[in-house]
Order: structure tokens, then C-alpha cells, then sequence
């Protein structure tokens, strides 16, 4: 392993602690990702994320009391800025598009083999939206159920900002992408803001859903 790659640091938050353990014994194979802390209710979740702020948390959807999606929030009004990937067994549209609209980096199915789990992992440390094969198709079918009477005219987009959408669709974030077109943050906040208006799109997801429909990821 290389020396000069960073240990991406891992927050487990599931009800669940034999999934938990098998979960943290996997990641502990790895050189680069590490479990910092774990967490079994909403609660504890928030407050071991604001104390070690991961780069990485794995969330679970189905827990009592306080569920995943509610949590998410609450990571999110705690200005928690970790990478947040939701790991659950529902497969269910609404409740993948409500947990990406509420903030999540990505959304993994619980059946999936353990050497996706951990090649998804990685790539979420790096700033990639990560999303189980499976729910790509009907993430798009519910972006087309969904969007407006207008039509998402590509040829409206200017050169830059088909840029700054292939980016968004690898996953990157603003900063990012900043860096990778040599402009200001700011002006790449300009730029989404606009191509939102222009696609009809209300989020980065529907961007990111829209380039693959679109052949421009």
C-alpha cells in the first residue's frame, strides 16, 4: 500500500450489532479505510459524528425510533459535513430519492457481495456519489416520472456547464470541480444554479441521473 494515501476514517451507524461487527471486520482488511467509532440509535449517531467528524458514515435506513432518513437530517442541521452513504435492504423508489434530496452521497443495498461493499466505500472516501447498480434504472425512471411538462433541452447548455455536469455525475463536489476547471467555488455554484434552472432539475442528483439518461456521464 501506498504510503502517501490517507486511512479514510469510518462512523457506523446501524441498530444492528452483529451487522455492525461483520461490517467493521470487513473495513479492518483494509489499509486505507478504518472504523473510528460506531453508534446503534440516531443519537449517539449525531454526537459521535460531531465528535471524531468522519470522512465517512454508513448509515443504516430501518431503525427504530429515529429512522435513517430522520437521522440524515439531523447529521445535516448538526453541519455534520462527512461523507453519508445509506445502507439499507429497501429498494423502495421513494425511499432512495427521499434520502438523496435529504443529503446522502449514496445508497447501498445491504445483499451486495462484500468486495462491492468495500470497492463502493472507497470510492464514496474520494468523493464519488455511489448508488448499487440495481437502483440506477429506477432512480432514472422516477426522475422522468417526475419532471415537469418542459423538456430538459441539452442543446441549452452552454460548453462549461456540460463540463461542470459530467463532473457533478462522477460525483465531485464543488470544490472539486472548482479546483479541476481552475475556477472559484463561487462561480461553480453560479453555474449549477443556472443549469438547474435550465434542465428544470431541482437537485445534483437529478443532474447526475439526467447526464447518464443523456450519454454525458
Amino acid at each position: 500500500m501506498n504510503d502517501e494515501v490517507a486511512t479514510a476514517s469510518v462512523l457506523l451507524i446501524d441498530d444492528h450489532p452483529l451487522l455492525r461487527k461483520g461490517v467493521k471486520q470487513l473495513i479492518d482488511l483494509e489499509d486505507d479505510l478504518t472504523v473510528i467509532a460506531e453508534a446503534s440509535n440516531a443519537e449517539d449517531g449525531v454526537r459521535e459524528a460531531v465528535e471524531h467528524a468522519p470522512d465517512l458514515i454508513l448509515l443504516d435506513l430501518n431503525m427504530p425510533e429515529i429512522n435513517g432518513l430522520e437521522t440524515l437530517k439531523m447529521l445535516r442541521e448538526a453541519d455534520v459535513s462527512s461523507r453519508i452513504v445509506v445502507f439499507t435492504v429497501s429498494d423502495n423508489e421513494e425511499d432512495v430519492v427521499a434520502a438523496l434530496r435529504a443529503g446522502a452521497d449514496g445508497y447501498l443495498l445491504k445483499d451486495m457481495e462484500p468486495e462491492e461493499l468495500l470497492s463502493n466505500l472507497h470510492q464514496a472516501a474520494l468523493g464519488k456519489m455511489v448508488i448499487s447498480d440495481r437502483l440506477t434504472a429506477l432512480l432514472a425512471q422516477a426522475l422522468q416520472s417526475g419532471r415537469t411538462a418542459k423538456s430538459s433541452d441539452i442543446n441549452s447548455l452552454t460548453p462549461r456547464e456540460r463540463q461542470i455536469i459530467k463532473l457533478i455525475a462522477a460525483g465531485l463536489p464543488n470544490k472539486l470541480i472548482a479546483r479541476k476547471l481552475s475556477i472559484t467555488e463561487g462561480t461553480v455554484k453560479v453555474h449549477v444554479k443556472h443549469l438547474l434552472k435550465k434542465l428544470h432539475l431541482r437537485s445534483r442528483v437529478e443532474v447526475a441521473v439526467w447526464a447518464v439518461q443523456e450519454g454525458l456521464s
